[in-house]
């Protein structure tokens, strides 16, 4: 690995560190920051278990202790599904959602770059995170509204996959089926 390579990694690596030691606040450790984190960006299609996990890069049953955790403490609410009465996913309270607003010592930082240099930070890590995600076989968890499924239309947006009607909101946040669309011919 050269030497910028291992400076960048390292850079990651603290920021990563830093951040997650801000999340030891409100009851919670950074796991379970963690996946409040993700369940406040995620569409009511993905907020299973299983998607918190895939999303986060984490076991199955690391996840369950956090979202058993989350729940008992009272940061998300359990549903089942009207159609198999296994199936559990998670919504946000109105205490997960104030634990989620509290301002982070990373946000200020990232503040005090400018539009533009967020902007480009924002699409270096966007670039970075898919080239990992394509080597470890991840899934991107992009957008409803850049899936390849998304149509919008004067009836409103639409999900073609899941054969469902979308809500501006669902249209707004990030699901497990997302398939990035095909490049535009050059």
């Amino acid at each position: 690995m050269t030497s910028d390579l291992s400076e960048i990694r390292a850079l990651l690596d603290r920021l990563s560190r830093l951040s997650a030691a801000d999340d030891w606040q409100d009851g919670l450790n950074p796991s379970q920051f963690a996946a409040l984190g993700y369940l406040a960006r995620a569409n009511r299609f993905s907020r299973s278990p299983s998607h918190v996990a895939a999303y986060l890069g984490a076991t199955r049953g690391t996840v369950s202790q956090s979202l058993k955790s989350l729940l008992s403490k009272g940061f998300v609410g359990e549903r089942r599904s009207p159609d198999d009465r296994r199936s559990l996913s998670f919504d946000l309270t109105g205490r997960g959602r104030a634990a989620l607003g509290r301002r982070r010592v990373l946000d200020d930082a990232l503040s005090g770059l400018s539009r533009e240099r967020r902007a480009d930070l924002g699409a270096a890590l966007s670039e970075v995170l898919r080239g990992v995600l394509q080597r470890r076989g991840g899934k991107g968890f992009g957008l409803c509204r850049t899936c390849a499924y998304h149509r919008h239309g004067p009836e409103g947006r639409y999900c073609t996959l899941l054969n469902l009607a979308l809500s501006e909101e669902d249209a707004g946040q990030i699901c497990h089926e997302h398939l990035a669309p095909d490049p535009a011919p050059a």
